[in-house]
């Protein structure tokens, strides 16, 4: 029994020295000194991380990832906002897409949008030239951002990551997209991690996308009508692509860093954000449309690739439609039907050749006073709408179709050259509405493509004070 209890103190006092070992080796890696940077830029500010105590990760030395930031460029945040937008962002062989992204980010939101928000840029690429080139282009750029606390740059330096190369291969991967996929995860952790107390909420975009008009009002609203549900949630998704439009909440976010730098050689970021989902407990993806964000760029980060992709769901301007039922008499061609061209995204109605007195009606939810309508038919000089007019009307009744339609119709104006845009509706007609309907005035030979029928609206009786 005294043999048998040394080897065991023999063995527990090596596990002691390995796991010291280990702490010794990584704790070097993970804590890099900012002195010691020879670079002729100044890039050696440790950044002041706020921390959120809204997650037990935070609030005691758990899990602990500390690794050093720099400051580039920007103000450090004091006071967390609603909303902080992240994107990690590296050397491209092929273009650079970040300033056009962070054009696209400030100039689709308000000056009262901007204040609520924060942009972190992670440069996660360690080419001292680029970095320099990259800061001194973004001070120049948005040197208003940054005095104002709206935008921010860190870096993190190359000693904090742990192996990048001679990983396992998953999913058949070879060792250079391994290894791209495997960097790209250990950026985004480091990001999630800085970003966890600049914003009650976070999302995360990529360095190539375009924002729609006021986005972060539609990505307010979302959250809004989310957190009415009392359901459980830990992703909202704001584009169907990759890593782009998904958005967390921010007391989520130190463990989704770990989760990622954790299991950062498996499976790409997408994968692992999906499993992440899961494990908190939300089933189903909750997607919105349209997409908030668009794919801007034609050459991928990893090697110049050639990349195209692009959100079919994706609209710039704001998707205001108002819940309603659309109904038509014109015969529908295959899956096209009347709804797609009320509804958000690229679908559309394709009917065969309409004829005079057809109609395509759209029947409020609730009443509406509308004060913009616009209609666009057709598709590459084809299939347009020839002559139709487009009314407004109220008080529902049902056909004798057992369809919903307007007892009273007031026409606004014809179709012309297949659009119809109109503007101020509201000063002539200032009453709610309950239908618009795009009705047929002259039979054609051709089938007809109704693209979209986007209206803006505005409360019918004024807010309670």
């Amino acid at each position: 029994m005294r043999r048998h209890s040394k080897k065991k103190h023999a063995v527990l006092l090596l596990l002691l020295l390995a796991a010291a070992f280990y702490m010794v080796r990584y704790s070097h890696s993970f804590n890099t000194d900012p002195n010691r940077s020879e670079e002729p830029m100044n890039i050696t500010w440790k950044a002041e991380r706020m921390v959120s105590m809204e997650s037990w990760v935070e609030q005691g030395d758990y899990l602990p990832l500390n690794v050093t930031y720099q400051l580039l460029a920007g103000i450090p945040v004091t006071q967390m906002r609603h909303l902080c937008i992240g994107l990690s962002s590296v050397k491209r062989k092929k273009g650079s897409y970040l300033i056009p992204t962070l054009v696209s980010l400030f100039s689709r939101s308000s000056p009262e949008e901007r204040s609520s928000m924060v942009v972190v840029v992670l440069l996660a690429d360690f080419d001292v030239n680029w970095l320099t080139t990259t800061v001194t282009k973004i001070k120049s750029e948005f040197s208003s951002a940054l005095e104002q606390g709206h935008l921010l740059v860190i870096h993190v330096a190359e000693e904090s990551y742990p192996p990048t190369t001679g990983l396992k291969r998953n999913y058949n991967d070879s060792p250079a997209r391994v290894s791209y996929r495997s960097k790209q995860n250990l950026d985004y952790a480091f990001l999630m991690h800085y970003s966890s107390g600049v914003g009650r909420y976070y999302l995360q975009l990529e360095d190539d996308v375009s924002a729609a008009k006021n986005f972060l009002t539609t990505v307010k609203k979302r959250i809004e009508e989310q957190e009415a549900k009392k359901t459980i949630w830990a992703m909202l998704e704001f584009s169907s692509l990759g890593y782009i439009g998904k958005l967390y909440k921010s007391a989520h976010l130190p463990l989704l860093a770990r989760f990622l730098f954790l299991f950062y050689q498996e499976m790409p970021c997408d994968f692992l954000m999906s499993h992440f989902r899961v494990l908190l407990t939300q089933k189903e993806p909750i997607l919105f449309k349209p997409s908030l964000f668009q794919h801007m760029g034609t050459f991928s980060s990893f090697q110049g690739r050639e990349n195209k992709l692009k959100d079919k769901d994706f609209e710039e301007g704001v998707y205001s439609n108002p819940p309603a039922e659309v109904f038509s008499d014109m015969s529908t061609y295959g899956k096209h039907f009347p709804k797609l061209a009320w509804e958000a995204g690229e679908g559309f109605f394709w009917g065969r050749s309409p004829e005079k007195g057809n109609h395509l009606t759209v029947v409020f939810t609730d009443p509406r006073v509308v004060t913009g309508i616009t209609v666009e038919t057709g598709s590459e000089g084809k299939d347009i709408l020839g002559s139709a007019e487009v009314e407004i009307g109220r008080s529902v009744i049902i056909t004798a179709n057992e369809e919903k339609s307007c007892k009273d119709f007031h026409k606004l104006g014809s179709m012309k050259n297949g659009w119809f845009v109109m503007q101020g509706v509201d000063k002539n007609y200032g009453s709610a509405s309950s239908c618009l309907r795009i009705q047929v005035t002259a039979g054609q030979k051709d089938w007809v493509v109704i693209r979209k029928i986007r209206i803006a609206t505005k409360p019918s009786s004024p807010p309670q004070m």
